[in-house]
């Protein structure tokens, strides 16, 4: 079988995706005004990270998420203790990037067979992840659904809901940067929880046990670093890469100069992936970014870094494109926004 050289080809399509998303999103996009003038009415429009509904002096924030083929990872090597970490993170990442905090979780786990010592390993996964997160699992639903869930009797799937809180006041849309602003990339652990259906189809199993390393959750780095400095904008770089970019602001583009990826990106890449296509598709190595101004940048890398590793990554244009250069690989490329 002929090894798929982009995502298209491993059976994800990022352009139908979106079209298919914006189909959906033009429907529902009707029900924005259903509370109008009363509590829980609608701020903002669909498109963000998180949904943000009002509630007295808070906006409510809401994000949902799962795992995705990261499970059939874990079932391939019947390891099931981490993917409780990744689903928290997914969705707790989305909902800082607006400046809530995190206060409360549900989990959705669909289920082949019942299987008490699977939901046990996955729990062990959701405990961790929450205590990342000083946030509590309030509650969930779990399904038997065998005609529906595949996978040699241990097949499942996990997928869960956020709820975050931020003062209005506070918010952080990204309607304030200006060209000339600091970009600032924050490191991942690794592929994080996206791209699998890529990366899967590309490497040997001996890479599976790297693929399951649990993403990595940004809530206490990024709750500190907004306490005290102005942050403009935060992006959770998710599927399509850094093409979440174009989240943060209409009209604007980046400059950047990436890091060297990890191996785990360059294996990929040995095995036909175009530079351009990885950027599309992973994380490669910059799991959060932070827009912040020119004057802010010290004191935000020394906030960051006393967490994980952070680093500039350049700055914001007025060109909409993304012009990037990665150190160590000695390559280039362009991405439309």
């Amino acid at each position: 079988m002929k090894s798929p050289k982009d995502y298209k080809s491993s059976g994800v399509d990022i352009k139908v995706e979106e079209k298919s998303i914006s189909a959906l999103v033009s429907v529902i996009k009707e029900t924005l005004h259903f509370r109008k003038g009363k509590i829980g009415c609608t701020i903002g429009d669909i498109g963000s990270f998180s949904g943000l509904i009002e509630f007295e002096d808070y906006a409510l924030s809401l994000a949902t998420d799962g795992v995705g083929s990261k499970v059939l990872v874990a079932q391939k090597l019947k390891k099931y203790d981490t993917v409780g970490i990744d689903v928290i993170a997914m969705n707790v990442n989305d909902i800082i990037c607006n400046g809530s905090m995190p206060i409360a979780f549900v989990d959705y786990i669909a289920l082949e067979k019942t299987s008490e010592s699977m939901l046990e390993e996955i729990a062990k996964g959701l405990l961790e992840g929450a205590k990342q997160s000083e946030m509590p699992i309030i509650g969930g639903e779990t399904a038997t659904l065998p005609d529906i869930i595949k996978g040699d009797g241990n097949g499942f799937d996990l997928a869960g809901t956020c709820l975050g809180a931020v003062k209005k006041d506070k918010i952080i849309s990204g309607k304030e940067i200006i060209p000339g602003d600091i970009v600032i990339g924050i490191a991942s652990s690794g592929i994080h929880s996206n791209g699998l259906t890529l990366a899967r189809k590309v490497l040997k199993q001996e890479y599976y046990p790297e693929l399951l390393i649990p993403t990595r959750i940004y809530v206490k780095q990024i709750l500190d670093l907004i306490e005290s400095v102005k942050v403009k904008g935060m992006i959770h770089i998710t599927g399509g890469g850094l093409l979440n970019l174009k989240r943060l602001k209409k009209g604007i583009g980046f400059d950047l100069e990436l890091p060297d990826p990890p191996l785990i990106f360059k294996k990929i890449m040995e095995t036909g992936v175009e530079i351009d296509e990885m950027y599309r598709t992973f994380n490669m190595g910059t799991g959060f970014i932070v827009v912040i101004g020119r004057e802010d940048k010290d004191l935000v890398l020394d906030k960051l870094n006393r967490y994980y590793p952070s680093y500039i990554l350049g700055k914001v244009t007025e060109d909409n494109k993304i012009k990037a250069k990665v150190k160590g690989l000695k390559k280039s490329f362009e991405l439309k926004l």
